[in-house]
């Protein structure tokens, strides 16, 4: 945790209240430390910089959730387009 703490340039108790609120659980090693995945330290440094810029930790994890299921939903809708497309070749001619 302090590793990752330093990379991002907070604190280990950030971190930890990214871990209360839910945003991110990170695995566990055999001895209970904490092992943050890349995905997770961008999610961390998405708050940090949230936070930052005066938004408080609550509504920043909420703001990061959206933000997510935004991008996935993004995505989603791109492959069922393609899928359809792919599909319906009367689409090219349009």
């Amino acid at each position: 945790m302090g590793r990752a703490a330093e990379m991002l340039g907070v604190t280990p108790a950030f971190l930890r209240s990214l871990d209360t609120t839910r945003l991110i659980v990170p695995q566990r090693s055999a001895g209970g430390h904490r092992r943050y995945s890349r995905y997770q330290l961008r999610l961390a440094q998405r708050a940090r910089d949230l936070v930052n810029q005066g938004t408080a930790l609550d509504a920043a994890c909420r703001i990061i959730i959206l933000e997510d299921q935004l991008a996935e939903a993004q995505r989603i809708n791109a492959r069922l387009q393609r899928d359809r497309k792919s599909q319906d070749p009367s689409q090219d001619r349009a």
